[in-house]
């Protein structure tokens, strides 16, 4: 546990495990994966230790969100951050998913 502080504290990226599945088109089109091990030096894994909060926590209930379609892409992250379990899913069919998206949408990029 020490080295992985160790590491975070040098690279300033969080322990990351992830495993990232985006669906462009929604998920009848076709996916794309990727895997970011965090710490590591890749922008990636920086931006995802300045992110406040979890950022895979998902929109708590009784949220009003904004009835704004942004875009058929949806996204699964799993994997382990900051030593916990993540089952996420991401997206795009109103204001609240929208700005859970942009929050993280550098995980998304091809």
């Amino acid at each position: 546990m020490l080295v992985v502080a160790v590491a975070m504290a040098l690279s300033g990226s969080p322990a990351a495990d992830l495993r990232v599945t985006v669906w462009p088109q929604g998920r009848a089109g076709p996916a794309h994966m990727s895997v970011l091990h965090c710490p590591s030096v890749e922008a990636a894994c920086r931006k995802l230790g300045a992110v406040p909060g979890n950022p895979f926590a998902p929109t708590p209930a009784g949220i009003a969100c904004t009835q704004i379609y942004g875009g058929p892409e949806v996204a699964l992250v799993v994997g382990r951050f900051r030593g916990r379990p993540v089952w996420a899913r991401f997206h795009r069919r109103d204001g609240c998913g929208i700005a859970r998206w942009n929050r993280v949408a550098f995980l998304f990029a091809k």
